[in-house]
Formats: C-alpha cells, structure tokens, sequence
C-alpha cells in the first residue's frame, strides 16, 4: 500500500515557537510540544479521552510535567543526579529540534523488530561500532525518516514483517551541539490499535568518538500521581513462569513534596533484566493502572538480551522510562566513532481499560509485528518425547510404539527431544537433560559438555555407521538409523522435529578447539564464556554462523526435519550479549527464509526466554518446564499475558498410571493454547488413548478461533496457590462469536462464580448466552448463568472444565453439564 497523509517539517529560523503538534489515529494519539528548544512527549492516550488540561509554557505559572523525547548518557557526561536514571541527564535537555517526519500507509520489514542487524556498537571491551543501517530513519536530510522510520528497514530479525498495510510512523530528528550526536526517535503504532512502539537510533556526526553509557527507547512523563496509580509486575522462575503481583506505586515512590524541595526524589519502581535469559526472573513487562477510573499503560520491552525499566516522580506525576541494557546495570556501552551509529530495542506501550483491556492490544499488536508463518494459522498439535515421558533418553526402540500412539491419538507433529545425538552411557535424561534443574552434569559419559556437532548416535539409532553426535566417532553414516526413526514418523502422518540446542558447545567437544577464537563470546578482558562446562557462540562471526547454517541445513534440508526445538540452558551476563542477541536473531530469521516452510520453537528451560523479540520471530515458545500437572494450571492460564495464546506451548503429559480424571485434567491446560503433548501413550488402554483423541478432537475444532481471540481472566490473573483458576478467550468484537473459557479447581468450595464482563459475553437474540461444556466428555461439573455471572461447580478437586459461550435466542438461555 502506498505510503500516504505524509507530514514533514524542518527546522529554520522562523519555525513557530509555540507549537503543539499531535500524531495518531482512532485508537491512539500522541501530543508532543514543540514550543522549547527540546520537543516533548506530553500525553499518549486514547481519543475518547477527556481533553487534558493544557500544559503550562515555558516561563508560564505551574509545573511542567512532559519530559524530553529521549535522554541518555555519555562517557564524560553527568547524569543530572546522584543516581543512575533514565530522566533528568545532562545531554536530554541539551539534544535541539532538527524535524520530523511522519507517514502512513507502509507495513513494517523485515528489521521492523528491535533485532534488526548490525548497527549495534555494543561492547563491554571498548570496540569500534559496527554502522549497519538496520535501523535507518533517514540519512540525516532533515525529515529523519525515509522509507524505514519508525519500523526500520533492512534485513534484521523479520520481527516487523507481520503487516502489509496499515501502521503509522513518526521519526523525531534531535541533535546534540556539544557531542556532534544526533538522534531519530522512531515511534510506530499500527491502525486501529492502542499501542505505541519507539525506539532511538543515535548516530555520531561529531569529530570524535563518544562512548555511550545508556539510552532509553520510549521516555513518558505527565502521567498521574503516584498516589493514584498501582505497578503490576510479573515474577518469572523457572517451572513458577508469568506470576503477576501488584502494589502500590507509592510504595516504591515515597511522597517527599516536591514543593518543598524544589526537585524530584531519587526513588523508583524499578526492574531490570540481565544477561542471556532476559525472562528470568521477571518478565520484559510492567504496567501501571490507575486504581479509580481503571485506565491501564502496560509495556513490553522487546530485547532478546538485558533490559531495565523504571516508574518514578516528576513534578508531581509519574513518569515511565523503558530501554536497556545500561553500563551501570549491565556494564554495557556502545562506542561510537565518528559515522557509526546504534539503535536500541523497541518498547512498545498499549492502553487499555483495565488490564485485561491493555492486553487485548497488546496480544493484537504482538500480531501485528511477528513474522508471518503458516503455522500461526494451521496451529498443529506437537507430540514431544521428553517431559514426564523419555526424558532425553530417546532410542529406536523406545521411540517407534510412541510414534504409533501419538499418531493414533491425533497428534501432528512429533519432536524428538534432547539425547538423539548421545553415544554415551548416560541413562535417563543423557547425562544431563535439556533443562537448568539437574545436576549431574560431570557425569561420566554425559553429553552436556561435549555437545556441538549433532550428528546422531548409532548406539540409540542402529543401522547408521559408529559416528556419535559429540563428534568423537569414526566412519559411516551415522544418520540411517535415525532417517528410519523420522520415515516411520511421516509415514504415520506427522511432521518430524528434533531438539536442540545450537548456541552452545561443549568444552570437551572437538569443535571448542576447531572453531576460530573469535567464534566464541568473551568477557570484558577476552575470557571465552564458559558456564557449567559449555562455551557460548557468538553469532556475530561469521565461522559461528556457518556451523549453524550447515548444522540446520543437514537437520532440514538433508534429513526431512520440519520442526527444530531450539533451546538454551545456560545464561551469560558477558556485557557483548546484546550483539550476539541481535545476531542470534537474525540467523533464525536467515533459516526460516531459506526454509519457509520449518516451524522453531523458542525454548530456554522453559520460559527463561519469553520476550517480544524472539517471539515476533519464532513460531511457538515454551511457556515452562513444569512437570507436575496440579501446578501447570496458574503458568497456562498467565501465560498469554506473555506470548499470544497460539504460539503459547503448554505441555500436557497423561500417563497410564492416571485417573479418567486426571488425564481429563492435564489435558484441559492446554486446550486453549498451543498442545505440546506428552506421556507414555504406548502404554495406554483404549479407552485412555480415546479420552486423549477426544480432548485433541476438541482442540482441533476450536483452534480457528485462537489464533485471533483475546485474553481475559474472569477471577483476575491467577496466583500461584489459588484453588480456582480461570482464563477465557474472547473474540476482537463482542458477539462477533465464540467465548471459551478454562476453568481449574484445585481445592476449595465446589462452586464458583466467574465476572465475565460485557466484552467477553457473546449477545444476540432475547435470551443469555449459552453455555457448552466441551471437555471432558463426561463430567459432573456444570456451569449456568446467575445473573451477569457464570456459577461453575466443579464437585471434585482436581478438575476442570473447558466451556463455549455462544448467541442464544431462547428466552432461557442456561445450558450446562456435558454438552
């Protein structure tokens, strides 16, 4: 679609000094004052808002609340405190208008993610920055934009490629007299969608170098009081992912009265995230939600690598300042010789009523900016051999009955987990195992330190020759034995995928001493990255990339394989990371174009790497490794606060061992997101293998409508020991069709009424919705309407209930029990 409603102005000696200007579209506008010799961002808000009160001039009585477009730090230049901080540095007020540039109408590319290649100068070593253009805004003509402002242009991490038409773009051309820096603040936001994405591209036109100590993306004052605000956070561990808590703003913000001392506190709510498993810990996410009206600004951060956000006072209001990494949080910086240049990640800021209303725009940007992929359409059900089922000790002769079942059962794609490439001795879990909480990682005979070549094992894969995957073996094929193990899975009708785990290679493996020095990633002083026995790849070197591009090549283009587990099991804080996250990026994006048609999963134990840059580019992410099926309940049902729910992987693991009860119930967790399944289906009766075929069944005749439901929860985001637990998924327009919503009973009374709220109930007709119990097939629970509630009764603990509401004309309108 042709760019269109383009505006653009410069800077001169009669440019207006008081001027207002105001950007957006239906669901979101932005006002800016252009007025000072520093523009600002004054309010971000929905157009059906009230107008606000104008903000006072310069010299004008009252306090002025907006703060500069952007702020940063310099090697050389003060903070403006006596404390590390986004807002009030030396260099943010000094940065002076140039222009600015917005259009409509161009979708974003494939850079349009804060992925985009190469113009990153970030190093913890002091190296020259590299002058990519990935995030070109312009180049420097004055309009600072170009075809790429505000999405980026170039061939980045293809995170930005979801839309064709339809986003709005606004770069801001600033420039620093003292440094010779000049700075593109990018902001985008698709139409129709209350969400704002931004970002800051900096690029050195001075004579000198400059050495960048931190930059935030997106900087927001003017929002309201402390006092009238809560800060929602998400903890976020391993197997305990996507725990959400809030408290009062004020509680990390103590009143001072900035009257009183004529300046602002030090205090802030703030987080931060480090290191190569940027979601441990917490997620890349915050909100603030006002506690009387319900107005919400929830955020992501879209880095792949470290983070830190911040809420804090200004004048009076709060302000909100997202970027990273930083060099006193992260000990990163970004060298820049004159020319060079450096763009942060995108942050990107939804609005909403209530948080459920802020991630409902959230879930459609999210959309609206991945990579665009067949499988987010088709959304096939996984088997996958390891959880509670093979445990990364896969074999020929374990493998073939459960292909059979899986197949029997329904499933569409079957992954072969971690171990296929073991020679060793290693028993269950192949001496170490693909996640962070075991323990015998020195054991003799382990393959976690010896991983790097993936070739398969002939001892687990007979028929091929004696080459084992640590590299170590000799002569033959060693890939017969498991081609045969992948035939047998498509001659049953499925996709074959393997696990693994490319950015990693073992000390003891071969390759460690093959691959160039400058493959590997280092510390500060040079130190190769080593942690719990394997060394870190740096994919900014070329000989790293090409070991992977031959490894996958093989694995796809050679062997068949259709679906690649990529996981990642150690974590770094080496201050290049940010670099190697960018890259790491990038070659995903390079093997999907080259295989179109492969489907990756993002896996880092789990949801350690739950972030909006890998997952605008990957298909599905792992939303945890936890094994035990009473807990799973409260990570399945937060977990599309963190990844749309059709790319959201939730593992569901019968055994032969289960009650009807309790296959029924870890089957339901994961009906309204993506089925990873699991469990020793060989060993099932039929009866057990019918109870799984149906759940699937249900699955696959609801799952069109995941892919563009919303999220909602109808008992307010779950805690970590609730005994009920609900997450429903609404259609864009109410009545437009289908609600389904999840419930889980863990303990507790037997009956439960849900708040459904007038967005999430489908109406049409005289009479209440009706309501449908798809899973399980036979059950005691029921569900009826009792007034503009939902009264649920589960009668035993565990169980749970998947319901369908939809359009009833009869005066009644109350169906419940099974369907």
């Amino acid at each position: 679609m042709p760019e269109q409603d383009n505006d653009s102005h410069r800077w001169t000696d009669s440019f207006p000094w008081s001027l207002s200007y105001r950007w957006g579209h239906s669901a979101l506008t932005a006002d800016f004052d252009l007025s000072g010799d520093t523009p600002r961002l004054l309010r971000v808000r929905h157009p059906g808002e009230p107008e606000p009160e104008p903000e006072p001039g310069p010299g004008e009585a009252g306090t002025d609340h907006s703060l500069p477009l952007v702020d940063l730090v310099l090697l050389g230049d003060g903070t403006g405190w006596a404390r590390p901080r986004f807002t009030g540095t030396a260099i943010g007020g000094r940065l002076r208008y140039r222009a600015h540039h917005s259009t409509y109408g161009a979708g974003l590319d494939a850079a349009g993610s804060a992925a985009a290649s190469g113009s990153a100068a970030d190093s913890g070593s002091g190296s020259a920055a590299d002058s990519g253009s990935a995030a070109d805004s312009g180049s420097g003509s004055g309009s600072g934009a170009g075809s790429g402002s505000g999405a980026g242009s170039g061939s980045g991490s293809g995170s930005g490629s979801g839309e064709s038409d339809g986003w709005h773009r606004l770069t801001f051309e600033l420039h620093d007299p003292v440094s010779g820096l000049t700075a593109f603040v990018e902001y985008a936001s698709p139409d129709g969608v209350p969400v704002l994405r931004s970002r800051v591209r900096l690029r050195n036109d001075g004579a000198g170098t400059v050495t960048v100590r931190s930059v935030g993306s997106l900087l927001l004052g003017g929002l309201p009081s402390p006092d009238e605000l809560s800060v929602l956070r998400a903890r976020n561990d391993w197997l305990a992912e996507c725990r959400w808590y809030t408290e009062p703003l004020r509680d990390s913000v103590p009143d001072i009265d900035h009257r009183v001392h004529g300046g602002n506190g030090h205090a802030a709510a703030r987080l931060a995230g480090r290191g190569s498993w940027p979601t441990d810990g917490h997620l890349a996410m915050g909100a603030l939600r006002h506690r009387t009206d319900d107005r919400t600004w929830l955020w992501q951060i879209e880095s792949a690598s470290s983070w830190v956000w911040e809420a804090g006072e200004s004048a009076g209001r709060t302000y909100l300042a997202l970027g990273g990494p930083t060099y006193d949080e992260h000990r990163w910086r970004a060298v820049l010789e004159p020319g060079a240049d450096f763009t942060t990640e995108w942050a990107a800021l939804a609005l909403g009523t209530g948080f459920d209303g802020a991630l409902a725009a959230l879930t459609s940007y999210r959309r609206a900016v991945r990579r665009p992929h067949p499988d987010h359409t088709r959304l096939p059900v996984v088997f996958n051999d390891y959880m509670n089922t093979l445990m990364g000790d896969p074999t020929t002769e374990k493998l073939l009955p459960l292909i059979d079942a899986a197949a029997e059962a329904g499933a569409e794609y079957f992954c072969v987990d971690a171990g296929w490439y073991d020679d060793g001795d290693g028993g269950e879990d192949g001496g170490r195992g693909e996640s962070a909480g075991t323990d015998d990682a020195d054991s003799p005979g382990g393959w976690w330190d010896s991983v790097g070549a993936w070739l398969p094992s002939a001892r687990r894969f007979p028929g091929g020759g004696d080459v084992g995957g640590t590299g170590d073996g000799g002569g033959g094929d060693p890939a017969a034995g498991v081609r045969g193990v992948l035939d047998r899975i498509r001659e049953r009708g499925m996709v074959p995928g393997l696990w693994l785990e490319p950015e990693v290679i073992g000390a003891r493996s071969p390759l460690a001493g093959e691959l160039p020095a400058e493959a590997f990633l280092r510390h500060e002083d040079g130190t190769r990255v080593t942690e719990q026995g394997r060394h870190q790849l740096d994919l900014t070197h070329p000989a790293a990339r090409a070991h992977l591009d031959g490894t996958v090549d093989r694995l796809v283009g050679e062997w068949g394989v259709g679906y690649l587990k990529l996981d990642y099991n150690i974590t770094t804080s080496a201050s290049a990371h940010l670099a190697h996250s960018r890259a790491w990026l990038s070659w995903l994006t390079s093997i999907l174009d080259r295989h179109p048609g492969l489907v990756v999963e993002n896996c880092a134990s789990g949801g350690m790497r739950m972030d909006g840059a890998s997952l605008a580019v990957a298909q599905l992410q792992s939303t945890s490794d936890q094994q035990d099926p009473l807990r799973y309940p409260p990570i399945a049902a937060a977990a599309p606060t963190a990844v749309p729910p059709e790319q959201g992987a939730v593992w569901a693991y019968p055994q032969p061992s289960f009650t009807d009860e309790e296959i029924a119930f870890t089957l339901g967790s994961a009906l309204l997101g993506r089925i990873h399944l699991s469990g020793h289906l060989d060993g099932m009766t039929n009866h057990q293998i019918g109870l799984v075929r149906d759940a699937l069944t249900v699955h696959k005749a609801i799952r069109a409508d995941l892919r563009t439901s919303l999220p909602f929860w109808p008992l307010g985001l779950p805690g970590w020991t609730d005994d009920w637990i609900a997450l429903g998924l609404r259609p864009p327009v109410a009545g437009a069709g289908p609600v389904y919503v999840t419930v889980w009973r863990r303990g507790g009374h037997t009956e439960r009424s849900l708040t459904m709220g007038p967005f999430a109930v489908p109406r049409a007709g005289t009479g209440a919705p009706r309501v449908d119990v798809l899973h399980p097939s036979a059950t005691r629970g029921t569900a009826a309407w009792g007034g503009p509630d939902l009264r649920v009764r589960l009668p035993e603990a565990p169980s749970v209930l998947l319901l369908r509401l939809t359009p009833s004309a009869s005066p009644e309108g109350v169906r419940g029990g099974a369907a």
